[in-house]
């Protein structure tokens, strides 16, 4: 149980930090952080997590982790379900606080104008729901392939937690514009619940593209190819 419930913490805390990097001091926030900071916060939360829950549950914080650590005989299969809802409840707390918090803006907020931290893709503006899930599966798989790679039996080093950290924040700097960079259906799901229909029906993406990036993350890994025997 306890591996669970750290699992709830940490995300919470990826969640907290990260989103609320987007609705309270992102790009329309008082004081605006820009894509540079964004990705920096979701980095250094999944950094503090990985080193405060990691010796507890391995810190995945992330549905698309569970399965490429499972998929790579790192875990169990009776823990990826109560890893996975462990995960979507933590992820879902952290938007009821944040939401809670910036309904207290002067003149209120307005989340069907400034958004709620959701991912989403915009073919008008932006980029095509194509790129978006091509980001999204090869990016997770990027992220996912590092994790397995620096939590590797044979690749002790107390710098994990920072490289896995500094790897999602570089992903996010390269791919807020293109998908909004989630590569974490938990991450999606949690404000996805409180932003609308148009977050919702988009939400699908944010579900099975992360997911396919880590299984293939977790099915390199098992095959060895990447491995250091």
């Amino acid at each position: 149980m306890k591996k669970y419930i750290a699992e709830v913490v940490g995300t919470f805390i990826l969640v907290f930090i990260g989103v609320g990097s987007v609705v309270a001091g992102g790009l329309g926030g008082v004081l605006p952080l820009g894509q540079v900071g964004i990705g920096l916060c979701f980095g250094l939360a999944v950094t503090a997590a990985a080193y405060s829950i990691g010796p507890v549950s391995g810190a995945h914080l992330n549905p698309a982790v569970t399965v490429g650590a499972f998929l790579a005989g790192r875990m169990s299969v009776a823990d990826v379900i109560p890893y996975i809802i462990a995960q979507l409840v933590g992820a879902t707390l952290a938007s009821v606080v944040l939401l809670l918090a910036v309904s207290g803006k002067a003149g209120g907020y307005d989340v069907a104008t400034l958004g709620f931290g959701q991912n989403g893709w915009d073919p008008v503006k932006g980029f095509s729901m194509t790129s978006a899930f091509v980001i999204e599966v090869v990016a997770t798989f990027v992220f996912v392939t590092v994790i397995l790679g620096v939590t590797h039996p044979k690749h002790t080093t107390i710098l994990a937690g920072l490289v896995i950290g500094l790897t999602l924040a570089i992903l996010h700097m390269a791919f807020i514009p293109v998908s909004g960079n989630s590569l974490n259906p938990a991450r999606a799901f949690g404000p996805a619940l409180f932003a609308g229909a148009g977050a919702l029906g988009q939400l699908w993406l944010y579900i099975v593209a992360p997911l396919i990036g880590g299984a293939l993350a977790g099915i390199v890994s098992r095959t060895g190819l990447l491995s250091a025997d």
